[in-house]
């Protein structure tokens, strides 16, 4: 090989380079944009994110009227994961807490197995308190269904039982001049449209106007699951 030929291949081996990280991120799953809500405190107020009790179920529906999700303050900042992978092989990264020390996440409070979700009779899913010998020692998503169980502090990812992908993500944006917080979209593994086949019926009964498939817009409000939910399982 003469010297140009050389310095030719070095400089190709070397953009190649450069671009590889470029090429990683790219192949990443994108997140889905949804209409930009503003999350209210129930009474028709902003939600302020500082005053969101740490390790406190809350709720609220997102992206749909019918899909509910779970809003934490885990009392820790929470750093993002880009280990993440759906059923079918997607990988992700998570974009990790946001608010004052970035320790709130949200997540879709459908399972990722058969899902259960929490609905005005009953839950069956929800944020657990540390227990002694649990691991991670900092609590868990838990679907006391099937048995389910989700690490919320690396993006909902599965820690253990028969789910086979993390729970999706719903995106945060924090507004810092006003402490107040919004729902703009989704990353991983969405069931939405399963979601709607399968409680179908049910669906129908609660939404008679049929907006149960309807994207929210504007404000949506939160509440703590004990208000959203009659009976909390526990497991």
């Amino acid at each position: 090989m003469d010297r140009r030929s050389f310095v030719k291949a070095c400089a190709l081996s070397a953009g190649c380079l450069a671009m590889a990280p470029q090429m990683a991120v790219t192949s990443d799953m994108s997140p889905r944009h949804y209409p930009r809500v503003r999350l209210l405190n129930g009474r028709g107020q902003p939600l302020r994110a500082s005053e969101i009790r740490p390790r406190t179920h809350y709720v609220f529906s997102y992206p749909y009227a019918s899909t509910p999700c779970f809003l934490l303050n885990l009392g820790q900042e929470v750093p993002g994961d880009r280990g993440l992978e759906t059923e079918n092989g997607e990988s992700y990264r998570w974009q990790g807490g946001v608010g004052p020390g970035r320790s709130l996440v949200a997540y879709s409070a459908i399972c990722a197995h058969k899902m259960a979700h929490p609905t005005r009779a009953v839950s069956y899913i929800g944020f657990r308190e540390p227990r002694n010998g649990d691991d991670p020692e900092t609590g868990m998503i838990t679907c006391c269904a099937e048995n389910s169980r989700y690490d919320p502090y690396r993006g909902g990812a599965v820690l253990s039982g028969p789910a086979r992908q993390p729970l999706a993500a719903i995106l945060l944006e924090y507004d810092a001049g006003e402490d107040e917080l919004f729902a703009y979209g989704t990353l991983g593994g969405v069931m939405f449209q399963r979601f709607f086949s399968e409680f179908e019926a049910r669906l129908q009964l609660e939404y008679p106007n049929g907006d149960a498939r309807d994207p929210l817009e504007g404000e949506v409000n939160v509440v703590r699951l004990e208000e959203f939910s009659a009976n909390i399982m526990r497991c």
